[in-house]
């Protein structure tokens, strides 16, 4: 899982709130580092974090 920070941009008209175009190509930089397994890079955009499942 991973926390990425991102600026939600407000405006009156159109569709709001949205993302930056750097804000988005951001978080796929993140999801393609995670699937590879490359935790270096992921980490250096975002807060990464592993989930552990919990059986009841």
């Amino acid at each position: 899982m991973a926390d990425i920070d991102v600026e939600l941009i407000e405006q009156e008209t159109g569709w709001s709130p949205y993302l930056s175009l750097d804000d988005a190509y951001k978080i796929d930089d993140v999801r393609e580092a995670l699937r590879r397994n490359d935790l270096q890079s992921a980490g250096r955009l975002a807060r990464i974090f592993q989930l552990t499942p919990i059986a009841v």
